[in-house]
């Protein structure tokens, strides 16, 4: 008996069983409780400890496992920037197989293969195995069949939870969701099973409607951040219009932010022709607005052209006038100057025989005739001036240009615009300079423009543009170059200042490389940064 004994004693690896208090214990518990322990521990109940049972007694130690007063969340465990291991990169391969396909059967004994439950539930993103729901996703004529599970997706959704689980839950195999895009889906899908967040510049849209409908909070976020930072003006007007819609305040401000100090350029970009008409009077009542108001006006027919096609209607000036309905009166035309408007606005067929006659009258007449049009010119933005320089100088050896590029660098700790830079002008009367003005980033130009400006003789510093803003990131170095044509005797700073606090935005300078003509922090050319905040 002894060598049967020890014999059954080492066939019993790792087995673990409920002292025999806590077993008492469980069968006072309810029915439901028992049903559960009956069904979760049957293998116990014959194998060990019950009235037939024949094996021998054994005995059991029960091991007390020590932990951390702290416990490790799983970002702290497996942060997203941590090199890939050989069991990461496994799952990695799993995510990339399975975006294409849904039917991997993974390996006999995979779980052993991934040490931890978020790497084992990644194994089961978009995957066949043990699928108890099947999603027919996207529009007809454009649908995917996706598998899920509804334990991981009602852990990772409110809306999956009361869907499977709730009061009012269907007991479905297949649910069809034909306002959701199949790859936005498949990145929520990806988040909820992997913790991994996949955006892309053509779905992130769709991706922050699917996050918004099943309430996954953190993934919408994700969404607006990656739309935050690829914002500009070619897509502010639209994602203004989508910010509005997934009532995004901060995403909703940033656009405005975007729109009003690019202004032109937005409104002449294509998204601006794909927004909706509510969006679209918004804009025209925009105050802050920094643009021509010929510019406005052409764009308000641009976008009058694609909406006639949107409606099926044909391309003629009563529709495109039908289309803009009541938002037309919002373009400020008396606020042209008077040749935009004799060329451009009077000409274009829209305005009436009478408008176009008493807006003439508005810009000769004495005594103006009413108008359904805004009279008041637009405020725009008043742009900000960042002086780098305590003083400025001039000697018998001036300053001298010969050719030569007066660089700086500067980095803002808040995104703003460079609308362009105030420079010196002649310290020997009034002169007439030639500026090709640049801003680059890392080696990239961004914007530039040659222009001409004339000088006084004072000491005073003289705007030069660019011929649009320029989107300024924070925390990033961007290089400002100056090439001046004109009298050689000009002023100088001095005293020049490594921090400049100006309002709410502080600028730091360093010396640039590209500066070959003597211009540094200390001292020598561009003076001032003219930027919007």
């Amino acid at each position: 008996m002894v060598d049967d004994k020890e014999k059954n004693m080492k066939c019993l690896t790792f087995f673990l069983m409920l002292p025999e208090t806590v077993k008492n214990r469980s069968k006072k518990g309810s029915k439901k409780a028992n049903s559960s322990n009956g069904s979760g521990g049957g293998g116990g109940s014959s194998g060990g400890g019950g009235g037939g049972s024949k094996l021998p007694p054994v005995c059991y130690e029960i091991i007390t496992l020590k932990t951390k007063k702290k416990k490790k969340m799983a970002a702290d465990i497996f942060p997203r920037k941590k090199p890939a291991s050989s069991s990461s990169t496994t799952v990695q391969q799993h995510h990339q197989h399975n975006l294409c396909n849904n039917n991997l059967i993974p390996a006999p004994n995979w779980q052993g293969l991934y040490p931890t439950i978020r790497e084992r539930n990644a194994v089961m993103f978009n995957n066949d195995l043990m699928a108890d729901v099947h999603f027919v996703v996207g529009p007809p004529g454009g649908t995917q069949r996706l598998p899920g599970h509804k334990y991981v997706l009602a852990v990772g959704s409110s809306v999956f939870h009361a869907m499977f689980y709730g009061e009012l839950a269907e007991d479905k195999d297949e649910i069809r969701i034909p306002d959701v895009e199949p790859a936005a889906f498949l990145a929520m899908l990806k988040y909820i099973y992997c913790d991994e967040i996949d955006l892309a510049a053509d779905t992130v849209l769709a991706t922050l409607y699917a996050a918004k409908k099943y309430i996954v909070p953190h993934l919408a976020r994700a969404c607006v951040n990656f739309l935050e930072t690829s914002l500009s003006a070619k897509n502010a007007c639209v994602l203004l219009s989508q910010s509005c819609l997934f009532e995004e305040p901060d995403l909703t401000q940033r656009c405005w932010e975007v729109i009003d100090a690019q202004a032109e350029l937005a409104l002449k970009s294509e998204g601006f022709c794909d927004i909706d008409f509510q969006t679209l009077e918004s804009i025209l009542r925009r105050e802050t607005l920094n643009a021509k108001e010929i510019v406005v006006f052409e764009a308000a027919l641009n976008w009058a052209e694609v909406e006639c096609q949107r409606q099926d209607l044909a391309l003629s000036i009563e529709n495109k006038r039908k289309v803009l309905g009541k938002a037309l009166y919002l373009i400020r035309i008396p606020t042209m100057a008077l040749d935009d408007f004799a060329n451009g606005a009077a000409q274009s067929g829209v305005l009436t025989l009478n408008e176009t006659n008493d807006i003439f009258l508005w810009y000769t007449a004495s005594k103006k005739p009413e108008l359904q049009f805004v009279s008041k010119a637009r405020k725009g933005l008043v742009p900000q001036r960042c002086h780098r320089f305590q003083s400025c100088a001039y000697r018998s050896n001036q300053w001298r240009y010969r050719g030569r590029c007066d660089s700086i660098q500067f980095a803002v700790d808040k995104r703003v615009f460079i609308a362009g830079f105030g420079l010196y002008g002649s310290s020997c009367g009034s002169a007439e300079y030639s500026a090709k003005i640049e801003l680059k980033r890392q080696g990239v130009v961004l914007g530039q423009n040659l222009s001409k400006y004339f000088s006084d003789g004072s000491s005073n510093t003289f705007p030069v543009w660019f011929e649009y803003p320029v989107q300024i990131e924070p925390d990033t170095f961007y290089t400002a170059s100056v090439v001046l044509d004109g009298n050689e005797l000009s002023y100088f700073g001095q005293e020049g200042m490594t921090e400049v606090q100006c309002g709410k935005v502080t600028v730091q300078f360093q010396c640039s490389s590209d500066s070959t003509n003597g211009t540094g922090v200390q001292g020598g050319q561009i003076p001032e940064l003219i930027f919007y905040a």
